[in-house]
């Protein structure tokens, strides 16, 4: 049996808006949208990953509590955290965290998306025991 990630599906309090910020910043593609309402999103993003948008019921402020149990974020790997972080601000995106260690080597830069869900930046190092 061969298993691999497809999707990770994000529900919103506004899957719009949240669909718009991911393609603006992130430039994801939309590959499908539901004719429900309120609609839902299935967005591509570089690598085989997509994203499904799609409305949520209730939310909960401890969502970008990094400690929180479950899901918590998803890391986007990049050649260079510096020069990520130049374009994503140029998008405008505000970082408020600084670069930080990441476990199994390299470095890591936290963001939020507008509705709270913990996001990362990934830059892995030639010596790290991940590649």
């Amino acid at each position: 049996m061969n298993y691999r990630v497809e999707h990770l599906g994000l529900p919103a309090r506004d899957p719009v808006a949240l669909k718009d910020w991911y393609a603006r910043i992130l430039g994801a593609k939309v590959v499908f949208e539901s004719d429900q309402k309120p609609p839902a999103f299935l967005l591509a993003l570089s690598g085989p990953l997509m994203i499904e948008i799609y409305g949520g019921d209730s939310s909960l402020p401890q969502t970008s509590d990094n400690k929180l149990s479950g899901w918590r974020h998803l890391a986007l790997r990049v050649e260079s955290i510096a020069a990520a972080k130049v374009h994503l601000e140029q998008r405008g995106l505000k970082f408020t965290e600084g670069v930080k260690p990441a476990g199994g080597g390299g470095s890591v830069l936290f963001f939020q998306d507008p509705e709270g869900n913990l996001l990362h930046l990934v830059e892995r190092t030639a010596d790290s025991s991940v590649r």
